[in-house]
């Protein structure tokens, strides 16, 4: 870097030849050398200087299970977050003491509950008292919004390290609306509609798009069928942290402990046709059903963010980088569109385009939304959700953003030079859509600010 530096201020004192070599001590401030941040001349254009960038340098998981019947249906929901931020420490031997703040996105359990729950876990986990902790709800990307609140927060200097994380169990707190609804809302139909069954989103999303039964049965084949060989290989090793709890026998009451290692929600032998024999859930005549939408499940992860400068000096291997984050409101009757419309916000934000994201993970609310928004963006299915999705492995809702946070930075470590860029992306109840874009880990280093582009020479040598 220094070498860098010391040849721009030679060439910078070419511009003032009334001055001589000995004078290179008081150039101009007017005139000064820098890094090289490639100008409006580069594809993609840091907008930080490279120590200050976000980085993640651990990401994990709990196993994701069925929702009253899986491995987590008598696990309490603050033993299911607690395992993960204990890992995130213990795998980078950061002490918890260093954190600056816990931020944990969680949907359906009442606010100041949750919020208790959390802060148990975040002692469970070994945090000392003076770390704090608080919950997030932007309903489905609420794990996502708390990885994008850290990594702002640290960008704005609040604090140099934290962690964005998401709890869920939808066994402990089923979807339901509590208390009476203000009756002025029939008097708006948008208003209204945020009221709507997310499955009679998804049948809206199917009839106006032309999404077929075919295509969204297909789709739920195709996430069972790549969950099952990312299982089956060990893929989801390296982000899944087993977590020790019990099974109660329900008509006993006896207690067995159980570790819980895997997804218990995938289903390798998932065939269309055994799909086209369920019957529709939402509409008589519609195309929705229990195997074509993604599943009611329990679960838990968390990601370690940092500034990158504080990642070196520890000499912790960087995971990913977090480059932009967009949320996007959308018509609430037809919520799913939502990453169509966040994902090209938040790539532009990033100075890409869509061609140069080698993976994306969308999250599968339903088939229907997850097909649409493929075909609209027309996305090399390829590059999507290509361990499996929300379909095969569930969606517990709070926690869903940090799975695929975790899912797509370590399918990303695992694929090297060949992938740089990833994306995060998921559908949000009454109307929104949220995204990320997220770079690997070792893919730059100070003086490559820019990808490498073959249509013209216009850069520096600084930026190539």
């Amino acid at each position: 870097m220094e070498k860098a530096i010391e040849r721009q201020r030679v060439l910078l004192q070419h511009l003032r030849p009334s001055q001589t070599s000995s004078s290179l001590e008081n150039i101009d401030s007017s005139i000064y050398a820098s890094v090289c941040s490639a100008g409006d001349s580069a594809a993609y254009q840091r907008t930080s200087v490279f120590g200050d960038d976000v980085v993640i340098v651990a990401a994990h998981r709990t196993p994701l299970c069925k929702a009253k019947r899986g491995g987590f249906k008598d696990t309490y929901p603050d033993d299911l977050l607690a395992p993960v931020l204990k890992a995130v420490m213990e795998k980078t031997n950061v002490s918890p003491s260093e954190v600056g703040d816990i931020v944990v996105g969680s949907v359906l359990a009442p606010g100041s509950q949750r919020a208790s729950e959390c802060r148990m876990a975040a002692f469970y986990a070994g945090f000392p008292e003076t770390v704090p902790i608080r919950t997030v709800n932007r309903q489905c990307s609420s794990g996502l919004q708390a990885v994008a609140d850290v990594a702002a927060a640290i960008k704005a200097g609040f604090y140099d390290i934290g962690i964005g994380a998401g709890l869920e169990s939808m066994t402990t707190n089923p979807m339901a609306w509590e208390g009476s609804v203000n009756p002025k809302v029939k008097q708006m139909a948008q208003a209204q509609d945020c009221l709507l069954p997310m499955g009679i989103t998804s049948e809206n999303v199917a009839h106006r798009f032309g999404v077929t039964r075919q295509e969204q049965d297909q789709a739920a084949v195709d996430s069972h069928r790549k969950a099952a060989a990312a299982t089956a290989s060990g893929k989801f090793k390296d982000e899944i942290i087993p977590v020790a709890t019990k099974i109660v026998d329900p008509k006993t009451g006896d207690e067995t402990p159980v570790t819980i290692s895997v997804d218990d929600g995938i289903r390798p032998n998932a065939t269309v046709s055994d799909l086209a024999k369920l019957k529709a859930v939402f509409k008589k005549s519609g195309t929705t059903t229990a195997g074509n939408s993604s599943q009611v499940t329990d679960g838990a992860g968390a990601v370690l963010l940092m500034k990158r400068s504080v990642a070196m000096q520890k000499g912790l291997p960087i995971l990913g980088v977090f480059r932009t984050f967009a949320a996007v409101g959308v018509d609430p009757a037809i919520m799913g569109i939502g990453p169509a419309v966040a994902i090209p916000a938040a790539v532009k934000s990033a100075g890409l385009e869509l061609e140069d994201i080698d993976l994306f993970e969308i999250n599968e609310a339903f088939a229907s939304q997850y097909v649409y928004c493929r075909k609209k963006l027309e996305l090399d299915p390829e590059k999507i959700n290509v361990n499996g999705g929300a379909m095969a492995i569930g969606h517990p809702l709070g926690a869903t953003g940090a799975r695929c946070v975790a899912t797509l930075l370590h399918e990303m470590k695992r694929r090297g030079k060949d992938c740089r860029f990833g994306v995060v992306s998921m559908c949000i109840g009454t109307g929104m859509g949220a995204a990320a874009v997220f770079e690997r880990g070792d893919s730059c280093d100070e003086l490559r600010n820019s990808r490498k582009i073959e249509s013209h020479n216009l850069l520096s040598k600084d930026a190539l």
